[in-house]
């Protein structure tokens, strides 16, 4: 059976919309708002008119360019309900949506420089997610692993604050240390306790200052502060730097 013209020509627009949107998600994060549509065409692999002819401005680019990354959010946190337990679920979703912010900043950036948003199209997949993080939440609390007393509003906005921490640190392995310590303070007061990992936990085991891994405990001598030389000579590093900057200021 040969193929309908019409539907030829359909499949071909999807498609290369697919490829636009792509191009424009990755020139975005990479190079900023300021990239220009047909700098977009030439890394999507086709041409300017095509872009137009989908996206008849920027403005209207980058909210589908949103649109798409949250309802990919969305999808992701139906996945995870379906692979482990709501707890871990609820968990793992939070970190996963910080690490995919991680590089997004002139997209994020975009959403609160701009009085204009959200958009229609944008206030829908953002009314999803809101959806959906609140089931994963619920879900959570009925099993006993998140307190009581947050609602969705809560998660959402502890989770974009510890997006901006995790950007903010120094390092990326420490920067997820803190975004774990805070997420910590959502489980039920009877799991931080009891959950290995806990914040408690992570007080009263020696950690290293720099990395944040288990330190080995001495018998004699002073408590070790790093877990090797590499982060020792990191700390250092970081030590001067800070001074070399007050010294700068203050000159």
């Amino acid at each position: 059976m040969t193929a309908v013209p019409g539907d030829a020509g359909r499949a071909d627009a999807r498609r290369n919309r697919r490829k636009v949107l792509a191009a424009a998600s990755q020139a975005f994060d990479e190079h900023g708002l300021d990239v220009s549509l047909g700098a977009i065409a030439r890394r999507a692999g086709v041409g300017a008119g095509t872009v137009y002819r989908h996206f008849p401005s920027k403005e209207i680019l980058l909210e589908a360019v949103l649109v798409h990354q949250v309802d990919d959010l969305v999808e992701t946190a139906r996945q995870w309900a379906t692979r482990v337990d709501p707890v871990a679920a609820f968990f793992g979703f939070l970190l996963e949506v910080v690490d995919t912010s991680h590089g997004r900043k002139h997209t994020c950036d975009a959403l609160t420089a701009q009085t204009s948003w959200p958009r229609p199209s944008l206030a829908a997949s953002a009314r999803r997610f809101g959806r959906t993080l609140d089931e994963l939440l619920r879900a959570a609390q009925r099993a006993g692993g998140v307190r009581a007393d947050v609602s969705a509003n809560d998660v959402a906005a502890l989770t974009a604050g510890c997006a901006t921490m995790r950007a903010a640190h120094h390092d990326g392995n420490g920067g997820t240390r803190m975004v774990r310590l805070v997420l910590e303070s959502l489980r039920a007061p009877s799991r931080v306790t009891q959950v290995p990992d806990c914040r408690d936990t992570l007080q009263a085991t020696p950690r290293c200052q720099e990395c944040g891994d288990r330190l080995r405990t001495r018998s004699t001598g002073r408590p070790a502060r790093y877990c090797g030389a590499t982060c020792r000579q990191r700390a250092h590093r970081r030590r001067l730097g800070s001074a070399t900057r007050l010294a700068d200021a203050t000159s």
